[in-house]
């Protein structure tokens, strides 16, 4: 088996509407997800993969997921869709009908896949025509049966709905149920490296079940940060993000937030006479 380093994107929560139209008319997502390729194009070293973590159109529209599928063209490395609660499982699969992997589960947008030595587990938390996520029985045997499958793999485990509070009262109200069901699963198998997720647009992390849970921040725009307990349901346009997680046979995995606009620099922290003052 291959021990080389894993370098696996993962970017979330990008809410493509049919050619371009703007997304509660403010944000142009299109836009947004082709700078977000550009990125991803031009890292050096690029990544081996790049997961995209659900809500990947805003209304589960056909039109809506050809003009994905036409952006994703653009995209020089492969990659894996997940479902969110803005998809349509039946409208998704129709589409991408060419990514044989929506279609391991009858019923469900639940896969398994390869980065590498990662294994990746892919679960399906959405509710059709509602904003909370759920994991029901059916979806934790299929994750539980993965796991004991291959106990020493490295597994990265991934769903669109965060799993913990998150302090944001409007997102914690559309939250992953539950929870504790998935913690249980997890705790039972300690190769789990992390437990990734979207929904939320933002990064944050939290010890989880004996790992990780960390969540990506928004391809485009980002929840407002307000801690309020009756704070409104708004967003606002900070920097887009997408995270790295790079995975190493001796260390495991380490997560890197990204930002998707330019910067300046680099500039070096030496000279010829040391550090620079």
């Amino acid at each position: 088996m291959n021990q080389q380093p894993v370098l696996l994107a993962q970017i979330s929560d990008l809410h493509i509407k049919t050619q371009g139209k703007l997304s509660y008319r403010k944000v142009d997502t299109l836009g947004a997800l082709r700078q977000v390729i550009r990125r991803l194009n031009a890292l050096d070293p690029r990544p081996d993969a790049v997961v995209i973590t659900g809500d990947l159109v805003d209304f589960g529209y056909e039109e809506e997921y050809l003009t994905l599928k036409e952006a994703l063209q653009r995209l020089e490395l492969p990659y894996w869709l997940m479902a969110g609660n803005h998809d349509d499982r039946q409208m998704l699969r129709k589409v991408f009908a060419d990514q044989a992997y929506l279609f391991q589960h009858p019923e469900f947008i639940q896969w398994e896949g390869e980065c590498g030595p990662l294994r990746l587990l892919a679960l399906d938390s959405t509710i059709p025509q509602q904003s909370p996520g759920e994991l029901c029985e059916a979806r934790l045997d299929w994750l539980a049966a993965r796991l004991e499958a291959q106990p020493e793999r490295p597994t990265l485990v991934m769903l669109h709905h965060p799993p913990f509070i998150s302090g944001i009262a409007h997102m914690d109200r559309q939250r992953l149920k539950q929870p504790e069901r998935l913690a249980a699963v997890i705790a039972r198998h300690p190769q789990t490296e992390r437990v990734l997720c979207g929904h939320i647009h933002r990064s944050m992390q939290i010890a989880f079940a004996g790992t990780i849970a960390c969540s990506a921040p928004g391809a485009s725009h980002q929840v407002a940060f307000d801690l309020s307990p009756d704070g409104p349901a708004n967003f606002c346009l900070e920097p887009a993000g997408f995270l790295l997680h790079r995975w190493t046979p001796d260390q495991g995995v380490i997560t890197h937030q990204c930002v998707v606009d330019r910067f300046d620099g680099p500039y070096p922290f030496y000279d010829v006479n040391g550090l620079i003052d």
